[in-house]
């Protein structure tokens, strides 16, 4: 059969189901649960995940028919377990790819046009007058086996209730707050991950039991759990937060947003959210910014920060700094004109106080660093991971992730044209969103190595270079700047690179290897460590005690080539392909766990396993620090020797920000399970790990 006869038949097989809206529903449903994570609802693809649209994939798969396409789809999906899916979920994630990317273009309404009111109006049940004697009402009708799992059967009937006594949480209980408390992403503003809690300790912690769980939705789950005043706010995939009881996990009330389907891309992580006054803040899948009364979990005001439909998103949420709801954005990947940005909202009315550009326009001083290249095709520059606040400089710090596409020669560059303010530190004033100081870890970015995660700083001493900000990059090295300026001051090789031909120590600035400045288009090159790092999103913690960070790193490697993309408007992507594999030396031990003490740098000790280390690290005063992994452990180490002290083993892999606190002085230890989209690395990095899909859950340890 000849593949414009294949083509006709998987047009007209498509049009035959797409007049049944039961069997495009589980198309959906099938395709979301096994492939939206990778290459997200909308098929537009992510850094996980190619395009499954768009005219480069219409006529890639006209060209070869459907047929090979469902060989392609049978070969390769899922992650870790190609082939392994049944006949019937085959077919039909081949046909809600065929259907979204080719047929349904011009039909109803999109759901994505339509705004979050008008979607829940539409899905209101008309209410019909009730009859006098409603003698038959309430009863749940069988009418056979089927009936009885249906889900109108299943919904919760749980009714929201308030948080009672709970005080308004101003800037000092964020800048310094209670021990028992964890009130923002990193507990405190300058982004340690460290409490001083201590009745867990090195000597008890081999007692640690459950003391509650929670089951959460499927999703990404890479949240942090937020404590005040002995209340837990969690964020669950979806957009979703819950206040608990945090001693036994009663629930108090639950928060849904209502979001566009296609604003659900990579799978949609939501990291943190930000608690300040009566409020609690989220940034969304949408591109808005919303406040919740966090008594009641109601919403109070939805700001719109850009258009979703251009592919921005969050990830990450806002920070409080003096008094301001600081927040990035990212999914800016695409050539769109309004590009990435951070804004400053007011907290009580959500109304925009400033938009800082993380992309260098014509006006700025710095817009030759992106050659000719014209407003629209500059990119990248997300904000993915939260920032950190100095309350006594009043600067708020985050990192930029690299220029978009990812090789230079895709987007019309070179890597040496800077391409600022991309891959870099910025220094903001939370009240006027100008840029105090920037610094770029290293100019022109070519190989998804970017510098975009956390900002640890601390003080050693009253004088301004005793006040310093720590990051650490995809490539192993720990960045030590003055807070107050931006000026470098020294940095460090976590682990054994192949990526610069030369570092400058005194001035940290460095230089690629020659091949790497000279790849072009479609020319491969080695890199180590690969693009999942050496260190990823899973944030380091300071340990106190020890004066040293404590980071979480993957020891792989990665072969990269650039592609050609269109440059117009719409146009962009990431434009790279990668192969990922363990670094050379480490055999099997993927999974690397390391101290660096500060004063002087270097390595106090590391823990090396098979299994990558999954969550951020978390630090506590009982010198102890908790990670969780891939495979299912949950861990403590002793932050002085780096000894394993306990461990426990969890359903599916652990993911997320691990938290403690403490309520009427019983100490808790929480942490969050799930994968999303890490499972495309972690499957085929690590096959002989068992990896179970769904198990999204929250486990709280307490002593007995």
């Amino acid at each position: 059969m000849d593949r414009q006869r294949l083509w006709i038949i998987g047009i007209l097989f498509l049009a035959v189901t797409h007049n049944n809206p039961l069997a495009s529903q589980s198309d959906r449903q099938v395709y979301r649960q096994h492939c939206a994570d990778c290459h997200s609802v909308s098929l537009r693809g992510s850094a996980h995940g190619s395009p499954l649209s768009g005219d480069a994939f219409i006529k890639k798969w006209r060209a070869l028919g459907v047929d090979a396409l469902y060989k392609k789809i049978v070969s390769s999906m899922p992650p870790g377990n190609t082939g392994g899916l049944s006949d019937l979920d085959y077919q039909a994630i081949q046909r809600h790819i065929l259907e979204v990317s080719e047929i349904v273009q011009a039909t109803a309404k999109n759901p994505e046009e339509t705004s979050p009111g008008e979607r829940a109006q539409d899905h209101q049940p008309t209410l019909e007058a009730q009859p006098a004697t409603p003698s038959l009402q309430g009863f749940v009708a069988f009418s056979d086996a089927n009936t009885v799992d249906q889900l109108n059967q299943r919904e919760t009937r749980f009714n929201n209730r308030q948080v009672k006594r709970f005080t308004s949480v101003d800037d000092a209980a964020l800048t310094q707050p209670a021990a028992a408390d964890w009130p923002s992403w990193r507990r405190t503003l300058d982004g340690q991950g460290y409490s001083p809690l201590a009745t867990v300790n090195r000597d008890n912690v081999g007692d640690l039991s459950l003391a509650w769980s929670m089951s959460m939705n499927q999703g990404s789950n890479q949240g942090t759990p937020l404590v005040s005043q002995g209340i837990m706010f969690v964020t669950h995939p979806g957009n979703v937060i819950q206040a608990l009881d945090a001693t036994n996990g009663d629930l108090i009330w639950t928060f849904e947003y209502d979001f566009p389907d296609a604003s659900r891309t990579l799978g949609g992580p939501t990291r943190n959210i930000a608690l300040y006054g009566d409020k609690l803040f989220m940034a969304t899948y949408d591109a808005a910014l919303i406040a919740i009364d966090v008594r009641t979990g109601k919403l109070v005001w939805r700001t719109v920060k850009a258009d979703y439909r251009d592919g921005l998103t969050h990830t990450s949420g806002p920070i409080v700094a003096n008094g301001v709801i600081v927040s990035g954005i990212n999914g800016c990947e695409r050539f769109v004109a309004s590009g990435c940005f951070i804004t400053g909202h007011d907290p009580e009315t959500g109304e925009e106080l400033w938009r800082t550009s993380t992309i260098a326009l014509p006006g700025d001083p710095n817009s030759d660093s992106w050659g000719d290249l014209e407003p629209t095709l500059r990119a990248g520059g997300d904000t993915w991971i939260p920032g950190s606040y100095d309350a006594a400089l009043n600067l708020f710090y985050i990192g930029t992730s690299q220029a978009k596409p990812w090789v230079a020669a895709s987007r019309g560059m070179t890597p040496h044209q800077a391409a600022l303010y991309t891959n870099s530190t910025l220094a903001i004033n939370p009240n006027t969103g100008a840029i105090a100081w920037y610094f770029q870890h290293v100019a022109g970015e070519t190989i998804d190595m970017e510098v975009g995660f956390e900002r640890i700083l601390i003080n050693r001493g009253e004088e301004e270079t005793d006040r310093v900000l720590y990051t650490i990059g995809k490539d192993g090295i720990l960045w030590k700047l003055q807070r107050s300026n931006g000026r470098f001051l020294e940095l460090f090789e976590t682990m054994p690179q192949n990526i610069y031909q030369s570092i400058d120590r005194i001035n940290g600035r460095l230089i690629y290897r020659q091949d790497i400045l000279d790849a072009n288009i479609d020319q491969p090159f080695t890199a180590c460590p690969g693009i999942y790092g050496g260190h990823n999103w899973q944030a380091a913690a300071y340990d106190r005690p020890h004066h040293a960070i404590i980071i979480p790193m993957h020891q792989l490697c990665s072969d990269m080539v650039g592609r050609k993309v269109d440059m117009v408007t719409g146009g962009g992507g990431f434009g790279g392909d990668s192969k990922t594999y363990p670094m050379p030396g480490v055999g099997d031990m993927l999974g690397k766990l390391v101290s660096i003490g500060l004063d002087p740098i270097a390595e106090k000790w590391s823990h090396q396993q098979p299994a990558m280390f999954l969550t951020s690290a978390l630090t506590t005063g009982g010198k102890l620090v908790f990670i969780g992994d891939l495979d299912r452990y949950f861990n403590a180490f002793d932050t002085e020797t780096g000894r394993l002290l306990w461990q426990t083993r969890l359903p599916t892999a652990l993911h997320g920000f691990p938290i403690t606190y403490a309520v009427d002085g019983r100490q808790f230890i929480a942490v969050t399970t799930g994968m999303g989209v890490f499972r495309a690395l972690t499957a085929t990095a690590s096959p002989d790990i068992y990896q179970p899909e769904g198990g999204n859950a929250l486990y709280v340890f307490e002593l007995p």
